[in-house]
């Protein structure tokens, strides 16, 4: 790599770090590419992305950054998944190295937050940022529909009573 590569690979993951809420890191010795590919689709699919990094550059891009606490963990053959959403990335990195021992979870971060290996796992089992915000709604529209039928009600009740009076009167 030459100097002007290097500086393009320092800002590409600059723009990554800036714009990545989650990020978990990983080591693949042993993954084959067809193996790396599989994970980088898994990860595009949930939203989030998978990056194979180099670790000086790397970690001359993590200065000043939130997840500058993770440069440490940049050793050996690494790669990053990051996401705007923590949970997804977590999810699909743990569910990966589950099924798959040559996928190593070092580390995580959540902003400035650094997670250790259970950390990401604990993360990965929480619920993900659309299951939240599904949830979030359901609970807001019970009680709104509760109230519109504890509100219809009595005006059906006032009007059948009217129409008793009605057809009494009507009768007589």
């Amino acid at each position: 790599m030459n100097r002007d590569e290097k500086q393009q690979f320092v800002a590409e993951m600059r723009e990554v770090f800036e714009g990545a809420e989650g990020l978990v890191v990983t080591q693949y010795k042993g993954l084959t590419v067809a193996e790396i590919t599989a994970l980088r689709a898994q990860m595009r699919e949930s939203g989030a992305g998978f990056k194979v990094t180099k670790n000086r550059l790397t970690r001359l891009a993590l200065e000043g950054t939130k997840f500058a606490g993770l440069a440490d963990y940049f050793t050996g053959p690494t790669a990053i998944g990051y996401s705007a959403d923590p949970a997804a990335v977590a999810k699909v990195a743990a569910k990966f190295a589950k099924t798959n021992d040559k996928l190593v979870l070092v580390a995580g971060a959540i902003g400035e937050q650094v997670l250790d290996e259970q950390g990401i796992k604990a993360l990965a089992e929480l619920p993900s940022l659309d299951e939240l915000r599904a949830k979030l709604v359901g609970m807001v529209q019970t009680p709104a529909q509760r109230i519109a039928t504890l509100t219809s009600k009595p005006a059906g009740q006032i009007a059948q009573v009217l129409k008793a009076y009605a057809d009494k009167g009507e009768a007589a």
